[in-house]
């Protein structure tokens, strides 16, 4: 049915306006036109774009403005880019999950689903929850990626740091907090001096990846490293490491590892330190997977699944008491 001109109401405004339902969209709205002729025009274009799926309410939110918003309210910008590129000024109700499938599509045909997610649909769904969009979407399959596990032994963390601490002094420091603490490399760069208690082996982290604040406890062999900063700590409201996420840190510590024979994972890098720490606080700390949690360095069972097969089950030590013979070698 089409939509009726409405003529001006004297006195209220001199604009005709179009107000009716027009393929399922209702339409209630000035032309901004004082001539009928005009009005009918404007009228019958806002039809065709019903017709098309282009029509757009003032004010109905968009990706474009909601990019804005989420970038506003301190959302990351990192891959919206493309992403606004892609949608622009589409409203946000028009996007859907074969709308974020095409995208990713579109724009990262050849990238692994767990590139895709990070950046493609996180970012977009993100912008959609900011402009009140509550659908449930799918991520890719095998989004998740590859579960990192590789970790280090006691001897294999001995060399690194060593070689680290000969690359740079500093540089050895932070891995030993890193490993003794379970700290995120983002984390271990924004310790602030002020907030650390070496004394009592206390840090305190106001913010943290899952948004909570964290006291971090110091082993003695962290504090013993920190007390003998290259620096020192005598530097009030510094934060404890000069060093920026970047090229040079991540050179760094690929040139320790391959000094010490380490090799590491594609896509790990400075992850090596959090998960030797999870691992040896089950190995040696004797911690189950709800005592990971304990220390607030993860969020939940879920989180600490990874180091759930890093120690044998008392089940699986009973095979020590299984019958057993002399075995015969032929030195024997």
């Amino acid at each position: 049915m089409p939509i009726k001109l409405v003529p001006p109401r004297l006195g209220k405004t001199p604009y005709w306006s179009g107000r009716g339902t027009h393929f399922g969209q209702y339409v209630n709205r000035s032309t901004k036109a004082r001539e009928r002729a005009l009005a009918s025009k404007i009228v019958r274009k806002w039809e065709r774009e019903i017709e098309r799926g282009e029509f757009v309410e003032p004010g109905e939110p968009t990706f474009a403005s909601s990019a804005l918003a989420y970038m506003r309210a301190g959302g990351g910008r990192r891959f919206l880019t493309p992403l606004l590129k892609h949608f622009g000024e589409t409203p946000l109700k028009r996007i859907g999950q074969a709308d974020l499938d095409e995208a990713a599509a579109t724009i990262y045909p050849d990238a692994s689903p767990a590139t895709v997610n990070r950046q493609l649909y996180t970012p977009a769904i993100a912008v959609l929850r900011r402009g009140g969009i509550s659908l449930q979407f799918r991520r890719p399959e095998g989004a998740a990626g590859k579960q990192l596990t590789t970790w280090l032994w006691p001897e294999q963390a001995t060399a690194l740091i060593g070689e680290a601490m000969n690359l740079d002094d500093e540089f050895g420091t932070l891995c030993v907090m890193l490993l003794y603490t379970g700290l995120r490399l983002s984390e271990g760069l924004r310790s602030e001096i002020d907030r650390l208690r070496l004394d009592e082996g206390y840090l305190y982290m106001p913010r943290t990846k899952n948004g909570q604040a964290r006291s971090v406890f110091l082993p003695p062999l962290a504090i013993e490293a920190l007390r003998e900063h290259p620096r020192g700590l005598e530097r009030p409201g510094a934060r404890i490491f000069k060093f920026h996420k970047g090229g040079h840190l991540y050179s760094l510590l690929r040139a320790a590892a391959a000094r010490a024979g380490v090799t590491l994972e594609e896509r790990q890098a400075f992850h090596i330190f959090c998960h030797t720490y999870g691992t040896w606080m089950r190995r040696y700390g004797g911690l189950d997977l709800r005592g990971l949690v304990g220390t607030d360095r993860w969020k939940d069972i879920k989180s600490t699944a990874r180091y759930a097969h890093v120690v044998t089950s008392e089940e699986a030590q009973r095979a020590a008491l299984l019958p057993a013979w002399k075995i015969q070698t032929k030195r024997a």
